[in-house]
């Protein structure tokens, strides 16, 4: 198994793309932590992951709080000793043309898809420091790379994230630690499902392989980016979006 005796963390993972790469996960070996603001689906993640044999905690955590993200992370080196793997996929949206957009959703967005993993990294960083290994995978976008007509906010969280990476890449690379980026175009989760179907129409008209992804396709990035294979990759992005922006 490719994560055989990892320790992964992995926030927002009480559903769509979080929850698949929660599964993914365990089926290679790596006990699970669920980070999620919805403490219910969490445990229910939680229970799926045990039920594959691998152990497993939940937490309700809003990775906004600083505080609350360290919390966590003292509780989960009490029962796992160590972080091996970070993944940070917590993130809304509260889409709307800046005209109309609240100064209050421009912070949500920004604080929870940007703040949020920089709180994480920064807390989880400094024990993958001390045991000198680490991987971090940070869930982008291809918004955050061109950028979308009413998503102004989240386009720039996630181009954020994206500098964010290679930023941090550059500072914890001499400690054998990775970060990476995946950033998905149009995947079919509960997120996207709430988009009027016109839309979804307009998007498929825009994708090469004429069709949508889903959670797995970017689970299965996700996977090679936490184990060996991608050992000696650092502060890039994979982009999976069926060709929509090459």
């Amino acid at each position: 198994m490719k994560l055989k005796d990892r320790v992964s963390l992995i926030t927002g993972a009480a559903r769509g793309i979080g929850r698949e790469i929660a599964l993914k996960f365990a089926k290679e070996g790596s006990d699970i932590v669920v980070c999620d603001v919805d403490l219910e689906a969490a445990q229910n993640t939680q229970k799926e992951i045990e039920e594959l044999g691998r152990r497993a905690l939940s937490f309700k955590v809003d990775v906004t709080n600083l505080g609350q993200i360290e919390e966590m992370v003292n509780l989960i080196l009490d029962k796992f000793s160590k972080i091996d793997i970070l993944v940070n996929n917590a993130g809304i949206t509260k889409d709307n043309l800046i005209l109309r957009m609240s100064e209050e959703d421009w912070d949500k967005v920004l604080s929870v898809n940007l703040k949020g993993a920089f709180n994480c990294m920064k807390v989880v960083s400094r024990r993958m420091l001390k045991k000198r290994y680490g991987k971090i995978v940070n869930i982008a976008s291809i918004i955050g790379m061109i950028g979308n007509a009413g998503q102004s906010n989240y386009a720039a969280s996630k181009g954020g994230l994206i500098a964010l990476t290679k930023s941090l890449a550059k500072e914890l690379a001499s400690r054998n630690i990775n970060v990476n980026a995946v950033a998905p175009g149009f995947i079919e989760t509960p997120m996207t499902a709430k988009l009027p179907e016109d839309y979804k129409k307009l998007m498929l008209e825009n994708i090469p392989m004429g069709k949508f992804g889903g959670p797995e396709d970017v689970a299965k990035v996700c996977l090679f980016l936490a184990g060996s294979e991608s050992d000696y990759i650092t502060g890039q992005v994979i982009v999976v979006d069926g060709g929509m922006i090459m």
